[in-house]
Formats: structure tokens, C-alpha cells, sequence
């Protein structure tokens, strides 16, 4: 194991389960940011920057010119939505099964340091994630988000930048491990050169994530010795 491994988890599927509450948020911003209501549907999630998902939704809704106000507004009242919805979070989502020990293990090991690699904004990653108690073994300040940068490769390079600037000492992109549920998760660490941890706990299959090109795919974080695993990882 390396002196400093990163350790970088996807949100929505990986870490959490809004079952629903997402989609709902989704949609009330939108028709609060464009005036118009969300008549044609959203366009599929699965591993998309926000920015990339609301372009997509407006393309489907008729919208092909909104101006920069119209996602800034769209994040704010986004942020906004989930806020209001802290409770619902908590009773109709969950935090997914292994995930609760798995970042309490590795937060007791010094020499491992743990933030988010998302799509999501990091207003809305904070916010979902402390719906379920996560935040706490989380540094967001080293993470990436889908407000940095819409193409998910590039937030790799600004957490791995974020986290040497923190520990004061240079990182190599070998200490990086992405955990995630997306062929687009490990298409942002084999771009990268970071190492992939895919976990079958969204829409993709095992085998799914194993063509994608993942280190190693796992069906779930249950039952799992995430501290060997990572090891092997890094080691590899």
C-alpha cells in the first residue's frame, strides 16, 4: 500500500439510493430555471456531469438555447430542493449496503484519504450524502464535481491537483482508486491512469463493467474486506 491512497466514490448508485427524490428535485428545478415544465422526460442519468444532463434534458424538452443563467439558476434551486427534502431523503432513500463500513474502515487508516468523484455539484453531493451520515468520513475539499468540469476524465485530474495542494506532497495518479457503478466510472480512470473499483450496485452487470475495462467489479460492498481489496489494487 502506498504512504497516500485516494479514494475517490461516485455518489448516486454507489455510495446512495435517492429512490426517486432525485428525479422529483430534478424536475421541480428545471421548471423553476426554464419556466416550462418537464413535459418530454429526463434524459437517462446513468454517469453524466450535471451539465451534461441538463443539456440533454433541455435538448429533449425543445430547448436548444438557454444561456448560462438558466443552469445556474438550475443548480440553485436544485441545491434548494434537496435541502427541503433532508428528511424524505433519509426515510424513502438509503445508503447502500456495505457502504457505511466500508468508509468507516478506511477512515481508521492514516495513510487513506477519501472524497466523491461525481457528476453531481458539491452542493448536492454534500447534501445528499449527509441525509445518510456518510459525510462525515468524507473530505469534499479534495473531491471533483460536475461544477468543475462537465467531461467526467478531467475531474480526476482536479482532485488528484486538489489533494496534492491539501497534503502539502505530490500524489501519483497509481495511489488513485475510483469506486464506481458506471461504464463511464471506469472510463474516467483508465483515462486517467487511476485505478477502478466497479461495483455492480446500479443499472450496469458485473460483466457489464468488466468489458468497460474495471481492475476488479464487484456485485456489491457488503461482505466485502475493502482495505485488501484496495491493497491488491494499487499493488497491482
Amino acid at each position: 500500500m502506498p504512504d497516500t491512497l485516494l479514494v475517490l466514490w461516485d455518489v448516486d448508485h454507489t455510495l446512495i439510493e435517492t429512490r426517486g427524490v432525485g428525479g422529483e428535485v430534478f424536475a421541480e428545478a428545471f421548471e423553476a430555471a426554464t419556466g416550462r415544465p418537464l413535459s418530454a422526460g429526463m434524459a437517462k442519468a446513468a454517469g453524466h456531469t450535471e451539465p451534461v444532463l441538463l443539456r440533454k434534458t433541455l435538448h429533449l424538452n425543445g430547448i436548444t438555447d438557454p444561456g448560462p443563467e438558466v443552469f445556474e439558476r438550475f443548480l440553485r434551486e436544485q441545491a434548494d430542493g434537496y435541502r427541503r427534502r433532508q428528511d424524505r431523503l433519509r426515510t424513502q432513500g438509503r445508503a447502500l449496503p456495505g457502504v457505511t463500513e466500508a468508509l468507516q474502515t478506511l477512515s481508521r487508516r492514516q495513510h487513506i484519504v477519501q472524497s466523491v468523484l461525481t457528476g453531481n455539484t458539491r452542493a448536492a453531493a454534500e447534501i445528499k450524502l449527509a441525509a445518510f451520515g456518510l459525510d462525515r468520513w468524507l473530505d469534499f475539499d479534495l473531491g471533483a464535481y460536475g461544477d468543475d468540469d462537465d467531461n467526467r476524465p478531467a475531474l480526476v485530474e482536479v482532485a488528484h491537483r486538489r489533494t496534492a495542494e491539501k497534503l502539502g506532497k505530490p500524489i501519483s495518479i497509481s495511489q488513485i482508486v475510483l469506486i464506481g457503478d458506471t461504464p463511464k466510472d471506469v472510463e474516467a480512470a483508465l483515462t486517467s491512469g487511476a485505478r477502478v473499483l466497479g461495483v455492480a450496485s446500479g443499472a450496469s452487470s458485473v460483466e457489464e463493467l468488466r468489458r468497460a475495462g474495471a481492475d476488479r467489479v464487484l456485485a456489491s460492498l457488503a461482505d466485502t474486506d475493502i482495505v485488501e481489496l484496495l491493497s491488491e489494487l494499487v499493488e497491482k
